[in-house]
Parts: C-alpha cells; sequence; structure tokens
C-alpha cells in the first residue's frame, strides 16, 4: 500500500504478481508504471471528482431548498435522512454488485441514479414545491452516491496497490475539489437568483457524461466470482474484528465530516447571521480545508504512517469544530472551520485504504466499513436537526469533538498488516 511499516523487511520471502498491472517485488522496480495504470489512475480521480461535485451541488443548496419549502431545521433533518437511508440501503448489496459487475459498470450504473436524483430535486424545489418529490429525488440521489462509492474505492485501492504508494486520500482529495466547486457553483448560482431546477439539471448533466469517460479508463474487469463466494466472502467480513474497529473510526470521522456538509452552512445562516451566499462560502472553506488535507496527508502517511497521522488530524478536527461553534464572532468561527476540515480529511479516505489492505478481500470489507460509516450519514441529520430546534443548530454541533476524542482509541486498527507488499515504482504523469 505504500504506508511506512516499521516491521517491514526486504529480506523476506517476496511474492511474483502474475497480474500484468502490478509492479512485480521479484526485481528491481521499472522506471515507469504500466500506461493502463496511470490511465486508471486519471480516471478514478474524475469520478471521484465528479462524485464530490454532484453532492456538493446539492449540500450548498440546502438553504434555498429549506426557504422555498418553508421547513424547520427538524423537518429539514427529516427530510435529509431521505438521501443518508437511500446511501445506506445501498451500501448493503453495493459489494456484491462491484464484485459481479465491476467497479467501471457499477460507478456508470450508480451515477445515471445520481444525474437522476440531483435533476429530480431541483424541479420538486423548484417549479413543483413537492416535499415528497424532494425526497424521492434525494433517495436516488443517495442510493446512486453511495452504490459509487463502494465502486470507487474499490477501484482507487487497485490502483493504489499497482502504484505501490498511498494514493487513496488525493483520490477523495479529488472529491473534495470536486465538492469545492460545487459549493462555488452553489453558492454563485444563489447570488445570482440562478432557478434551483435549471442548476441541478445542468450539473446533473455533466456529473453523467464525465463519469461515463473517467470510468471508461478503469483497470480491467478482474474475473467473477459466483454468488455464493460473494455472499460467504461479506458475511465473513462481517465477523473480522479489524474491519468491524475500522468501521466505527469510519463513522465517528464520517460524522465528523457528514455533519458539517448537511448543517454548516445552515449553522451560520442562523448562529452568525450571515446570507445564504456567505453560509454556502463558508461550506466551501470546509471543503478546501479538507482538499488540503487530503493532498498533503499522502505524504505524511508515507512518512510517519497511518496511526500517528490520524491521531493528530483526529485531534486537529476536535479543536477546530470546538472554535467553529464557540468563537463568538464570524471571522474566528471560519478558523475553526478550517481546521474542522484539514482534522477531518483523512479518517474516511485512510479508513476505506485499511479495508482494502488484501485486494481479494477488498470490496467485501470496504462495503461492510462503507456501511458502518455511512450509518452516521443516516443518523446524524435528524438527531442534529432535532437537537437544533432546542438548542440552535450551531450549538447542536457540539457533539463533534464530544465524539471525536474516545474516537483516538480505535486508531491502532488501521496499522497494515504484517507482510509482503510490492515496491514503489516511479510514476509518470
Amino acid at each position: 500500500m505504500g504506508v511506512t511499516d516499521p516491521v517491514w523487511d526486504q529480506r523476506r520471502e517476496r511474492r511474483t504478481w502474475k497480474d500484468p498491472t502490478l509492479v512485480s517485488v521479484t526485481s528491481p522496480p521499472p522506471s515507469t508504471v504500466p500506461a493502463a495504470v496511470l490511465a486508471a489512475r486519471n480516471g478514478v480521480t474524475v469520478v471521484f471528482a465528479l462524485n464530490g461535485l454532484a453532492v456538493a451541488t446539492w449540500f450548498a443548496r440546502v438553504p434555498a431548498v429549506r426557504e422555498a419549502l418553508g421547513l424547520s431545521a427538524g423537518r429539514l433533518g427529516l427530510l435529509l435522512l431521505a438521501m443518508s437511508g437511500g446511501a445506506v440501503l445501498a451500501l448493503t448489496s453495493a459489494g456484491l454488485v462491484t464484485q459481479r459487475f465491476g467497479p467501471a459498470r457499477t460507478a456508470v450504473g450508480s451515477t445515471v441514479l445520481v444525474a437522476a436524483g440531483l435533476a429530480g430535486v431541483g424541479l420538486a424545489a423548484g417549479p413543483f414545491e413537492s416535499l415528497p418529490g424532494v425526497a424521492v429525488g434525494l433517495f436516488a440521489l443517495g442510493y446512486g452516491s453511495g452504490t459509487c462509492d463502494v465502486a470507487m474505492n474499490v477501484e482507487g485501492a487497485a490502483v493504489e496497490k499497482r502504484l505501490g504508494r498511498t494514493i487513496l486520500p488525493r483520490f477523495h482529495a479529488a472529491w473534495s475539489l470536486g465538492s469545492v466547486a460545487g459549493a462555488g457553483l452553489g453558492a454563485g448560482a444563489a447570488r445570482l437568483g440562478v432557478p434551483i431546477s435549471v442548476h441541478l439539471a445542468v450539473l446533473a448533466a455533466l456529473v453523467l457524461g464525465g463519469t461515463l469517460l473517467g470510468a471508461s479508463r478503469f483497470l480491467p474487469a478482474g474475473h467473477a466470482e459466483d454468488g455464493s463466494t460473494r455472499r460467504g466472502g461479506l458475511l465473513a467480513a462481517w465477523r473480522e474484528p479489524r474491519t468491524l474497529l475500522i468501521g466505527a473510526l469510519v463513522l465517528v470521522m464520517a460524522f465528523t465530516e457528514g455533519s458539517a456538509n448537511d448543517w454548516l452552512a445552515v449553522a451560520f445562516v442562523d448562529g452568525y447571521g450571515v446570507s445564504e451566499a456567505a453560509g454556502a462560502a463558508v461550506f466551501g472553506v470546509f471543503v478546501a480545508g479538507m482538499t488540503i488535507g487530503r493532498t498533503a496527508g499522502t505524504v505524511a502517511i508515507d512518512r510517519w504512517g497511518r496511526v500517528p497521522v490520524l491521531i493528530g488530524t483526529i485531534l486537529l478536527a476536535a479543536a477546530g469544530s470546538l472554535l467553529a461553534v464557540l468563537a463568538g464572532s464570524g471571522p474566528l468561527a471560519v478558523v475553526g472551520v478550517v481546521l474542522w476540515g484539514l482534522g477531518a480529511s483523512l479518517g474516511f479516505p485512510v479508513g476505506m485504504s485499511a479495508a482494502a489492505d488484501e485486494e481479494d478481500r477488498a470490496p467485501a470489507r470496504v462495503s461492510v466499513v462503507a456501511v458502518i460509516g455511512y450509518t452516521s450519514f443516516l443518523a446524524s441529520p435528524p438527531l442534529l436537526g432535532l437537537l437544533g430546534d432546542r438548542v440552535g443548530i450551531l450549538h447542536a454541533l457540539l457533539v463533534v469533538p464530544v465524539l471525536l476524542i474516545p474516537t483516538l482509541a480505535l486508531v491502532p486498527a488501521t496499522r497494515p498488516p504484517a507482510g509482503p507488499k510490492p515496491t514503489a515504482p516511479t510514476v509518470k504523469s
């Protein structure tokens, strides 16, 4: 995986990979990796970025939908549950689907649902002003996004293994960059008064077309296992202590990220009295912090290892979220948002990478970790919304630092298992 492992000894017996896209570790590394791996790296980057663009496009327009439908914080939280519910339901089968059809076809099929859901939300919230219609669109958006999440993480982990170095957080950084673009476009659309139906329809078409192009560059699909083998592997993954501990870590880190995605714009509008456009911009600041953390984090992980880096980022997220809520002034709170984004950046991608350490079991384990992690997306919108009705949504976000501190005990589960691993090749773009 390219992660520093103090027990690794190059004098151990080495394994020869038969897959031509894998770098052999029985001989000196070549000067370049196969072109198919580089193409797959670029394709995965595109799919991650567009998935982030789609999701952030919705999150940036949450205040507009709330105003159009006249929703309280509690009712908005219940509406957001539709998207989270779709995502969690998708994840119960996403691992099996990815193993059966391969990451490329799964990513394309799920993005069709993402695009349909996004466009549907725009129509329902805009000209039709239909709460049930928005809920159906959000369910489709969540179902498609959840399925695509597993497919692109499995593909990203396979590319990471072939490159022989940590790169999965950079794919998630691409997701964050897409989110920054989505947040920026959302803020601009809100300021210019672009109808939400037009805005979401255009973005849906862009996301679908780009994903078709990106997925066409994925690695060739491997041999498909029969149904009983796939189901047996998934059930076995649910009984693995390490996988479950990683899932618990991802659960809290997904809550740390998801609470900001769902509520940060609204919290600043209500708690600090900023405009809707400024609230969307604050969300963009959070995503920018995550992007920086994921881009720089790969270097830190390769140098110091997963465990110390995750401990540092979790502490940073706790401090940043606390400052964002208790700062008392908008500018100082934005500093907290930056720290929050930096600290929340690595937990989810590193957890996915750890779950995929053994490639043959990666789809099942990634699916299990994703199901556990996405449970937070299912629970946090209504819980924070109901709490926000009592104490205000800004102060409801104090739940984030309270949950982060005990999560430090779960970090050692992400340590890479001992064993042979490929030597990193030199990569030329």
